[in-house]
C-alpha cells in the first residue's frame, strides 16, 4: 500500500501540473496491483474529482473558464459518462481499453501547447460535441475523465486560448467523473463501496497532496514542456505494462 500511495502521489503531481486529473493512470496502477477491476473506476474517478476540483475552482475564480462553450461540451458528455458507468464490461475488455487509452494519452501529451491569441475555429470545431460524447462515455466506462483526450482536439480546432482550453478540460474531467461515478455505483459499485473506501482513503490523501504540489510547481518552477514529457513517459510505461500483462 505505501508504494501504491507514492505512485498515486507522483501521478497526481504530474497530471495536476498539466491541468488533468490522472484517472487513467490511477486505474492502471490499481490493475497492476491486482485490485478487483470492478472497484477500479470507483477509486480512480474519486481521485480525479479530488485533483481537478481545486483547479476548476481556481480557473473559475480567475475568470478563465469560457462558460458557454465549456458547459455545452460538458453537458453533452455528462449523460454519456453516466451511461458508460452503467455499462457492464468484462475484465479483459476493461483492461484492454484502458491500456490503449493510456498509450493514446501519452501521445496526446506530446501535442504542442502554445498560448496564442484566440483564432477563428477550424472545421474540426464542428465535431467537438460528438467527440465530447465519445470521451464522456469512455470516462464512465473505465474510470477516466476524458479531458486529456478532448484538450488536444480543442487546440487543433483553435477552439480558444490555451488557458481557456485547460479550464474547459478541468471542468470536463470533474463533471464526467461525477456522472461516471454515479453510473458505476448504480451498476453495483455501491455493494463494493466499503472495500473501495478502506483501500482508497490513503490514496485520496496522496492525490490531494500531490495535486496541490503539482499546481504549485507548474505555476512557479518547472517548464510545462518538461512536465508534459515526464507525464507522457509515465503514462506510456504504465499503459505498455498493462497491455503486455493481458
Amino acid at each position: 500500500m505505501p508504494a501504491l500511495a507514492i505512485a498515486f502521489f507522483v501521478t497526481a503531481l504530474l497530471y495536476a501540473s498539466v491541468g488533468f486529473g490522472g484517472g487513467s493512470t490511477y486505474t492502471a496502477l490499481l490493475a497492476l496491483a491486482q485490485v478487483d477491476y470492478r472497484i477500479l473506476p470507483l477509486l480512480a474517478l474519486t481521485c480525479n474529482i479530488v485533483v481537478v476540483a481545486g483547479s476548476s475552482l481556481r480557473f473559475a475564480r480567475a475568470g478563465i473558464t469560457p462558460w458557454r462553450g465549456a458547459l455545452v461540451l460538458t453537458g453533452i458528455a455528462a449523460p454519456a459518462a453516466f451511461l458508460g458507468g452503467l455499462t457492464p464490461i468484462s475484465e479483459k475488455a476493461f483492461l484492454g481499453i484502458l491500456g490503449v487509452s493510456l498509450v493514446l494519452t501519452a501521445l496526446t501529451l506530446l501535442v504542442p501547447v502554445q498560448e496564442t491569441p484566440k483564432k477563428h475555429p477550424t472545421r474540426l470545431a464542428g465535431v467537438m460535441p460528438l467527440l465530447a460524447a465519445s470521451f464522456g462515455y469512455l470516462a464512465g466506462l473505465v474510470g477516466i475523465g476524458g479531458g486529456i483526450f478532448l484538450a488536444p482536439f480543442l487546440h487543433l480546432a483553435r477552439w480558444d486560448r490555451a488557458r481557456a482550453i485547460a479550464a474547459t478540460a478541468s471542468l470536463f474531467i470533474l463533471v464526467n467523473s461525477l456522472f461516471g461515478l454515479a453510473g458505476q455505483l448504480l451498476k453495483g459499485g455501491a455493494g463494493r463501496l466499503g472495500t473501495a473506501v478502506d483501500l482508497g482513503l490513503p490514496l485520496i490523501v496522496a492525490v490531494a497532496i500531490g495535486g496541490q504540489i503539482g499546481s504549485l510547481l507548474a505555476l512557479k518552477y518547472l517548464p510545462q514542456r518538461w512536465i508534459r514529457l515526464g507525464t507522457a513517459a509515465l503514462t506510456a510505461w504504465v499503459g505498455g505494462r498493462l497491455l503486455l500483462n493481458l
